[in-house]
């Protein structure tokens, strides 16, 4: 099984998720395009947030330094970001993969963050944050999801959200897609990580 984690926007929480869903499954975890790492990497943050010992972190296809969006911090540098040279990993075990941002940010001239998740018939997994305007970033991606007919697998609601904040994007979402909660964390350890995965399903 692959699952597909993005988000309503940048920083909203969709390395802290990937890492909660790899404990609650161990599963295994990859980021195709990483951008950004003169500021670190999202894989070695996962790594450095699971206990379990099953888990396998692979390498990701493309490595760019610029925190700016991956066709842009590939310019820089000269490359071309190409699907066909993005290679799931040889796993049997269940796929935890992270895109870059939000859904639509592009990859290159023709191909957006979310066309990972149609190429390794991944089901995607929406992460949301708790921040003034998210109700219509949520509301916006679901209906770019639902209409070119991706499989939701769930909404992930990151942080503490008002009940009529959350009911909006809800009732959006529709019966079939699971909601899951992860609770505004006052510190990220392999201790607090693990605690909530326990409950994440």
């Amino acid at each position: 099984m692959n699952y597909f984690v993005s988000g309503i926007g940048t920083n909203v929480g969709k390395t802290l998720v990937s890492a909660i869903l790899v404990e609650a499954l161990k599963a295994d975890y990859w980021k195709p395009v990483q951008s950004g790492t003169i500021e670190g990497m999202d894989s070695e943050t996962v790594r450095a947030l699971i206990s379990n010992g099953q888990t396998v972190i692979h390498p990701e296809s493309y490595l760019l330094r610029e925190p700016l969006s991956p066709h842009f911090a590939a310019k820089l540098e000269g490359v071309e970001i190409e699907l066909s040279k993005i290679i799931r990993p040889e796993t049997s075990n269940t796929l935890i993969i992270e895109g870059a941002g939000g859904l639509m940010v592009p990859l290159n001239q023709a191909d957006a963050v979310i066309d990972l998740a149609r190429k390794f018939d991944a089901e995607v997994i929406l992460v949301i944050s708790d921040y003034l305007g998210c109700i219509n970033h949520a509301l916006l991606s679901l209906h770019y999801l639902q209409s070119h007919h991706y499989n939701i697998h769930s909404l992930v609601f990151n942080g503490k959200f008002a009940p009529e904040v959350k009911e909006a994007i809800v009732r959006k979402a529709g019966s079939s897609c699971r909601i899951l909660s992860v609770p505004r964390l006052e510190s990220l350890s392999k201790e607090t990580v693990l605690e909530v995965s326990k409950g994440i399903f």
